[in-house]
């Protein structure tokens, strides 16, 4: 009975073994699903589909964009974390929704150290700080000593409460020493609007929607949020640079999939992405079209350290400004 037991646990075991190298094998044999939690259209939007579209050629089936928006992308994200971990649901996450969210809203539904398996990191992005040309301010020292003899009078806008240009601007007026007025909008375009308009003093937005403005002469651009310099605008400094050193808010996005996916199916998938990113059309898109900065992806288990970084250092700024489950 003893030697029955001890030879049906081996021939388990060698079963076990013959099956999840070939999860990987036959991986994938239909369409997979990427869930965007953003709308389409978006820079987040064309970004995932750039990348979903050249994957789509490497993996030899097609990876279908899912858009579903709402409540600043965590509608989707408790999906993907809810999905069949079978490698055929996919999600975008990022900086707003395995970062911020999670101190942010006070059940957010998901717990990003839990519920997902990391696959790789797609891009990061700088946002540039524009002002409104009336303003005095020429340069981030300008805007800095400005804001310093005006307590709170300077106002800025940003695409919503808890958003990482709220974030980013409330991180940027604690390491300078000064204290701004916050104008929350419903999105992007309207908060421009109003910088444009001379509404607004100053905000920190996405490099695309800020370049065409600046070509215009409708807002002037001071600086960028991330360490290095952007290749398409090389000639704007970043801020740490120029007036708050050790100054970095880069945004990321990374592909990720439901916690219990096989490692040997998130390998292969990580595997496959760092090929991708590393064409050369898909670099032109992400950095002169797109505004992004190309990246190494870290491997899987780095990159599940890398979010509880963030979550950690994100969440004291929410905490800082008195954010902490407001949503």
């Amino acid at each position: 009975m003893r030697m029955f037991a001890m030879t049906r646990a081996v021939a388990l075991i060698a079963l076990f073994a013959a099956v999840f190298p070939a999860q990987a094998q036959d991986y994938p044999s239909r369409p997979i699903t990427l869930i965007v939690p953003y709308a389409a259209g978006g820079g987040n939007d064309l970004m995932a589909r750039t990348a979903a579209e050249k994957m789509s050629k490497t993996l030899g089936h097609q990876i279908v964009i899912e858009n579903r928006s709402g409540a600043g992308g965590s509608i989707a994200t408790r999906a993907i974390a809810k999905a069949a971990a079978d490698g055929y649901t996919l999600g975008l996450g990022g900086t707003g929704t395995l970062a911020i969210n999670p101190t942010l809203y006070g059940n957010v539904g998901y717990d990003p150290r839990k519920d997902f398996a990391p696959v790789g990191l797609i891009a990061t992005s700088a946002l540039v700080v524009c002002v409104h040309p009336a303003l005095s301010a020429r340069s981030i020292g300008g805007l800095i000593a400005l804001a310093k003899t005006q307590p709170g009078t300077l106002n800025y806008a940003s695409a919503g409460t808890g958003s990482g240009i709220h974030l980013g601007t409330e991180y940027f007026a604690t390491m300078a020493g000064i204290k701004l007025t916050h104008i929350p909008y419903k999105g992007m375009q309207p908060a421009l609007n109003d910088l444009a308009g001379g509404h607004i003093a100053m905000m920190t937005s996405p490099i695309p929607l800020a370049l065409p403005l600046a070509d215009g002469g409708k807002v002037r651009m001071l600086g960028v949020t991330t360490k290095e310099r952007v290749g398409a605008i090389l000639d704007v400094p970043p801020l740490a640079e120029i007036g708050v050193p050790g100054y970095d808010a880069a945004s990321w996005w990374m592909l990720v999939a439901p916690a219990k996916t096989p490692r040997s199916i998130v390998d292969k998938l990580h595997a496959d992405l760092r090929v991708v990113l590393r064409e050369p059309d898909v670099r032109e898109e992400f950095i002169q079209r797109q505004g992004l900065i190309p990246v190494v992806s870290p491997a899987p288990d780095e990159l599940r350290k890398f979010v509880e970084l963030e979550i950690a250092r994100l969440g004291d700024i929410v905490r800082k400004a008195g954010l902490a489950g407001s949503e």
